[in-house]
């Protein structure tokens, strides 16, 4: 636990986010190898959100614990060729169904950004925390989807104050041209209504 978490826990007068060094108590937990050190362990100030099915557009299974595990089975499916080396993870996954997958601590860096710019910095997975929703680019996220996110949302925003409403944004954001998720299918107002209502 880092310094700045330990001084909220212990009343800093900011709520801390129910977790246990870094991780969430509500969530499945689902250790990835794919993370590090954060250069500064205090500097986490962005949410990204991003969107995921594997294969694309096919949603439940284990596909995604594997990814973010590398275990992904290249011959499960054509498209695994041609991820399988990847070396990615995030910090939480949200399922179709609104169960919370952990593979990140929060105070780790994951690696789920890439090449990636916010406001002029770059490489965000040293500022940030990744957030997959399962789904795809024009698929309707899910009532629960929505609902969890912003919950979860809440809480970073409460435990980590650098990171603002303004500062939560979509992987097309912080790397346009290359990724597209979460994609026109994510309702941005309906989220960002939701969020505010909830952090009043």
């Amino acid at each position: 636990m880092t310094e700045l978490s330990a001084k909220r826990r212990k009343g800093s007068g900011t709520p801390s986010l129910d977790c246990d060094r870094g991780w969430l108590k509500r969530a499945r937990r689902v250790p990835s190898p794919n993370c590090d050190d954060r250069p500064d362990p205090d500097d986490i100030s962005l949410l990204v959100i991003h969107g995921i099915s594997l294969p694309p557009g096919r949603f439940g299974g284990p596909w995604i614990d594997a990814l973010f595990t590398n275990t992904l089975d290249p011959t499960a499916d054509p498209y695994f060729q041609t991820i399988s080396q990847l070396r990615v993870s995030a910090h939480l996954c949200i399922r179709r169904d609104g169960r919370l997958t952990q593979y990140v601590a929060f105070d780790q860096r994951a690696w789920h950004a890439g090449v990636s710019t916010f406001s002029g910095r770059e490489r965000c997975n040293d500022f940030s925390i990744g957030i997959e929703l399962e789904g795809a680019d024009t698929t309707p996220y899910t009532a629960r989807q929505y609902a969890q996110l912003i919950r979860v949302s809440a809480a970073l925003l409460r435990t980590y104050p650098r990171i603002k409403p303004e500062r939560i944004v979509g992987h097309s954001d912080i790397a346009p041209g290359r990724k597209t998720d979460p994609g026109p299918a994510f309702d941005w107002p309906r989220f960002r209504v939701g969020l505010r209502d909830r952090i009043k």
